[in-house]
Protein backbone atom coordinates (compact mmCIF):
# COMPACT_ATOMS: atom_id res chain seq x y z
CA UNK A 1 0.00 0.00 0.00
CA UNK A 2 1.02 3.46 -0.56
CA UNK A 3 -0.30 6.81 0.25
CA UNK A 4 -1.04 9.56 -1.84
CA UNK A 5 -1.76 13.10 -1.24
CA UNK A 6 -4.41 14.82 -3.62
CA UNK A 7 -4.50 18.79 -4.21
CA UNK A 8 -7.14 19.46 -1.79
CA UNK A 9 -4.48 17.77 0.82
CA UNK A 10 -6.50 14.46 1.67
CA UNK A 11 -3.92 11.72 2.07
CA UNK A 12 -5.44 8.20 -0.06
CA UNK A 13 -4.65 4.98 0.08
CA UNK A 14 -3.31 3.23 -3.16
CA UNK A 15 -2.94 -0.65 -3.98
CA UNK A 16 0.85 -1.20 -5.22
CA UNK A 17 -0.84 -2.34 -8.58
CA UNK A 18 -2.29 1.17 -8.90
CA UNK A 19 0.99 2.85 -7.55
CA UNK A 20 2.52 0.79 -10.82
CA UNK A 21 -0.19 2.03 -13.11
CA UNK A 22 0.34 5.74 -11.97
CA UNK A 23 3.95 5.63 -12.01
CA UNK A 24 3.22 5.15 -15.84
CA UNK A 25 2.62 8.81 -16.02
CA UNK A 26 5.67 9.61 -14.71
CA UNK A 27 6.98 8.93 -18.13
CA UNK A 28 4.11 10.43 -20.16
CA UNK A 29 1.57 12.86 -19.13
CA UNK A 30 -1.31 11.11 -21.58
CA UNK A 31 -1.50 7.56 -22.08
CA UNK A 32 -3.99 6.36 -24.35
CA UNK A 33 -6.42 3.38 -23.24
CA UNK A 34 -5.45 0.74 -25.79
CA UNK A 35 -1.90 0.96 -25.27
CA UNK A 36 -2.81 -0.25 -21.56
CA UNK A 37 -3.16 -4.06 -20.54
CA UNK A 38 -6.63 -5.38 -19.49
CA UNK A 39 -5.48 -5.22 -15.84
CA UNK A 40 -4.09 -1.74 -16.47
CA UNK A 41 -7.49 -0.54 -17.71
CA UNK A 42 -9.23 -1.88 -14.91
CA UNK A 43 -6.66 -0.20 -12.29
CA UNK A 44 -6.78 3.20 -14.13
CA UNK A 45 -10.41 3.25 -14.03
CA UNK A 46 -10.15 2.58 -10.28
CA UNK A 47 -7.85 5.22 -9.67
CA UNK A 48 -10.72 7.77 -12.03
CA UNK A 49 -12.92 6.41 -9.43
CA UNK A 50 -10.70 7.60 -6.62
CA UNK A 51 -10.12 11.13 -8.43
CA UNK A 52 -6.68 10.61 -9.44
CA UNK A 53 -6.79 10.34 -12.70
CA UNK A 54 -9.02 11.67 -15.55
CA UNK A 55 -10.45 9.63 -17.91
CA UNK A 56 -10.77 11.98 -21.62
CA UNK A 57 -11.70 11.18 -25.25
CA UNK A 58 -9.15 13.23 -27.28
CA UNK A 59 -9.83 15.05 -30.35
CA UNK A 60 -9.72 11.67 -32.44
CA UNK A 61 -12.42 10.04 -30.28
CA UNK A 62 -10.01 8.05 -28.26
CA UNK A 63 -10.04 7.00 -24.60
CA UNK A 64 -7.32 8.96 -22.91
CA UNK A 65 -5.86 9.04 -19.42
CA UNK A 66 -4.17 12.00 -17.74
CA UNK A 67 -2.84 12.14 -14.32
CA UNK A 68 -4.66 15.05 -11.99
CA UNK A 69 -1.80 17.27 -9.77
CA UNK A 70 -1.20 14.67 -6.91
CA UNK A 71 2.17 14.90 -4.34
CA UNK A 72 3.35 11.12 -3.76
CA UNK A 73 4.23 10.88 0.04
Amino acid sequence: MKVIELVNKVSLPITNEESDVLGKFQENPVIRKASLTEREQHLANQLVNKDILLRLRDDQDRIIYKERTAHRK
